[in-house]
């Protein structure tokens, strides 16, 4: 068989932070050629990365992996741009479709928000003939009326049609939760065509060993990290927190939120405006690399998002990214997550706006012994270990891309 070449459709990659530059990192070292089609890195902050532009560094190599960007308008800070910055990648993935010379064996489509994306490599495929992946990681139209709030019938059923003809054009659709496979086959996608295939943790989230412990300074601390937007439903902790300090409890409570994104200013304000601003520390996005050592210096990993059906169904990166760090989580989930983190042994969960529920059990890692939060991150690393192993994953996925 000649060298497999898989050609990446993704309208996000390095320099932005996303599970699949792992991935084709890890293709590449089993001996794959990769070529990656992605825009101009501008997320989350919404412009361009220093040193990226339309003139500059539209061709790159990383790690081995050859890299075409592709011109697009940046996302910005309001819904315009938003759309403009998913129309444009459309519109020049589409010309770029056309005029390619390239000749992989396989397109892989990785499907964060928005599914618009899929669209060149949908077309792509068909003009060469060749198998056509989508990893689905957030679910349309849904994401769209809960991310954006539009509930135009005629709008989200337009969007419904472009799902089904990208879903249709595929061979294979791997998903990021179970309750993704269920979702997908009530639109008419055969379940053989279905296959659930979680995302795993990139080898640098390890366990730290000699943490800093807590318990002499009189704290427990509690940290985020990732993006900060409406999806993750951050606006819970403020309220928490200022129910907390009325609380005279037997250490203090710190949170500690690392990143950036559309709602961390609001975030920010709500903080002061429930006047706990003592209990807040904003930092400013890090490097991937480095969330291990940050997520050492705390007690506990906080997972949070907002209230909706959708949000049940997902599993967020950052779950599996605590989990592989040895984390105990406070959770404020639903659904699969909410059944992770129970079945696990790995932490508390309550569901999302539930400010009481979250607060007992704050109140519960307060009180738990630096044994027992250890055995909780114990609990969390063998899970981890067990459900979302990457060499593992990585061959199912071989088995696919051997498949004619």
């Amino acid at each position: 068989m000649n060298k497999r070449h898989i050609l990446v459709i993704s309208q996000y990659f390095f320099p932005e932070t996303f599970r699949i530059n792992d991935m084709c990192k890890e293709w590449i070292e089993r001996g794959y050629e990769v070529t990656v089609v992605t825009g101009i890195p501008n997320y989350p902050q919404g412009k361009f990365f220093d040193g990226y532009g339309f003139s500059k560094k539209n061709r790159e190599n990383y790690e081995g992996i050859n890299i075409i960007r592709l011109p697009i308008v940046p996302r910005g800070n309001s819904a315009v741009n938003l759309v403009l910055n998913y129309i444009s990648f459309v519109i020049s993935g589409g010309i770029w479709s056309l005029f390619s010379k390239l000749n992989p064996t396989h397109v892989f489509i990785f499907e964060v928000s928005p599914m618009t994306q899929a669209l060149p490599g949908i077309w792509f495929a068909q003009k060469k003939k060749i198998p056509c992946f989508l990893y689905v990681q957030d679910l349309w139209p849904e994401n769209v009326e809960i991310v954006t709030g539009i509930h135009n019938k005629n709008i989200l059923n337009a969007i419904g049609k472009m799902v089904d003809y990208i879903y249709k054009r595929t061979t294979k659709i791997f998903t990021t939760s179970n309750s993704f496979v269920t979702a997908i086959s009530k639109r008419g996608v055969p379940l053989e065509k279905l296959k659930f295939w979680p995302q795993y943790a990139e080898e640098f989230y390890r366990v730290i060993e000699d943490k800093e412990v807590h318990e002499e300074k009189n704290i427990r601390s509690f940290v985020f990290t990732g993006n900060i937007g409406n999806a993750q439903g951050l606006d819970i902790l403020p309220k928490v927190a200022a129910e907390v300090k009325k609380l005279n409890l037997k250490k203090q409570i710190k949170f500690t939120l690392v990143g950036d994104g559309r709602y961390k200013s609001e975030l920010i304000a709500l903080v002061k405006m429930n006047d706990v601003d003592d209990m807040f520390t904003f930092v400013d996005k890090q490097p991937a690399e480095a969330i291990p050592e940050i997520l050492a210096e705390h007690d506990v990993a906080v997972l949070t998002l907002a209230n909706s059906k959708l949000f049940s169904m997902t599993i967020p990166a950052k779950l599996q990214s605590y989990m592989a760090c040895g984390m105990p989580v406070l959770a404020s989930v639903e659904g699969e997550c909410d059944s992770i983190i129970k079945e696990s042994l790995s932490g508390l969960s309550s569901s999302p706006n539930d400010v009481k529920s979250m607060i007992t059990n704050l109140i519960q890692f307060v009180n738990l012994s630096s044994e027992e939060l250890n055995e909780m991150g114990m609990n969390s690393k063998k899970y981890c270990e067990k459900k979302f192993n990457k060499k593992k994953l990585m061959n199912e996925m071989d088995g696919y891309f051997e498949k004619k």
